[in-house]
């Protein structure tokens, strides 16, 4: 007798993952549509029975959305300039794509540092118009907290830190900050390299905030010693204003009497400020020091010595953001929901890989 196809089964037909398969087939987490249907129909053709819904079509449905008669229009709020370097630049050609399938229009407002100390929506923005916003990078609290009480359904792609203030009243979409950065540390430790730092202004963002926190779990779980000398998690007036940050990164690395064995960056670009600045203080990476940044940015791939990195699946992001604001909209009653998107740890030159 045969015996019983597992996921492992259908996962090595079609050369993917486990984890892949299982969130096909048991609708969790996020997937391509097309990906999803692949191991849908595999799963069918091998006999495997052991769906957890009742009708595999059901998952294949479109998005339901709004009457014909209501808003049409999605208003993406951003904080910061997004160039072709930043990680949401995917994320929002996915975002683009998957509302415009659904019949929805996209407009993009960047706010002003003015907009945002007084509280004010953009001059071209129109409520009455408005079938839900998305905010991109907002990390003020006060004005998190405005548009909140819009009534206009509301997704934060990211956060302020939030420490332990009251949530915002909104769907918040999140990368897996956490999982990635214990696996690094782990790694180090086997390989030896005990002594870890951490570099970002911390408080920026609520991502920002969690890997750092990832960072001292992950230390402490591991019975590693967290020396505050280790930990550049501060700034003089904020990483926005980069000629600033460069001036303190290059004055809290000469003034340390000596370096870790790797240091942690909060993302990338910090990574690369860290690696230029090490190169002008006369340390090699990584020939005296391993370093990691977070985004999987295209000049990660590109500088030398290449950066070890954590990638973000960008494009799930974005179209988990549609899910999550298409759901909010046709259910304004629904609980608020937070959700994180599965990242990966892509080691480089930058680890001697």
């Amino acid at each position: 007798m045969a015996s019983k196809v597992t996921i492992q089964d259908i996962a090595d037909a079609l050369g993917v993952s486990r984890n892949t398969v299982s969130k096909a087939i048991n609708n969790t987490g996020v997937l391509a549509a097309d990906t999803r249907d692949k191991v849908l129909k595999k799963a069918q053709e091998m006999g495997y029975k052991q769906f957890s819904y009742m009708n595999i079509a059901e998952i294949n449905k479109p998005i339901s959305v709004s009457s014909a008669g209501g808003p049409r229009e999605i208003a993406l709020l951003a904080g910061n300039f997004l160039g072709s370097s930043h990680f949401a630049s995917t994320m929002l050609d996915k975002f683009q794509g998957e509302l415009a399938q659904l019949g929805y229009g996209l407009t993009i407002y960047q706010i002003t540092r003015d907009e945002m100390k007084d509280l004010r929506l953009p001059v071209s923005f129109r409520s009455e118009s408005t079938a839900g916003i998305a905010c991109l990078e907002i990390f003020d609290h006060a004005y998190c907290r405005m548009l909140c009480n819009l009534n206009i359904p509301l997704l934060f792609i990211d956060t302020p830190a939030n420490g332990f203030d009251k949530p915002l009243e909104a769907d918040r979409l999140y990368m897996d900050n956490n999982r990635e950065i214990y696996r690094f540390v782990k790694e180090m430790c086997q390989r030896g390299k005990k002594r870890i730092g951490f570099i970002g202004e911390y408080m920026h963002c609520h991502s920002f905030y969690e890997r750092y926190m990832a960072y001292r779990n992950a230390m402490y779980t591991l019975g590693l010693p967290c020396p505050e000398e280790y930990c550049i998690i501060g700034s003089r007036s904020g990483i926005s204003d980069m000629n600033t940050y460069r001036e303190y990164l290059m004055d809290s690395l000469g003034s340390m009497k000596s370096l870790p064995d790797v240091f942690i960056c909060v993302n990338d670009a910090i990574a690369l400020e860290v690696m230029q600045a090490l190169r002008r203080l006369g340390y090699s990476v990584p020939g005296d020091i391993y370093l990691c940044g977070f985004d999987d940015s295209p000049e990660s791939k590109i500088v030398t010595p290449s950066l070890t990195t954590i990638h973000i699946h960008s494009q799930d992001m974005g179209l988990s953001a549609v899910q999550l604001l298409m759901s909010r909209i046709n259910e304004p009653s629904l609980n608020y929901r937070t959700l994180y998107i599965e990242t990966n740890l892509i080691f480089r030159e930058s680890t001697e890989d």
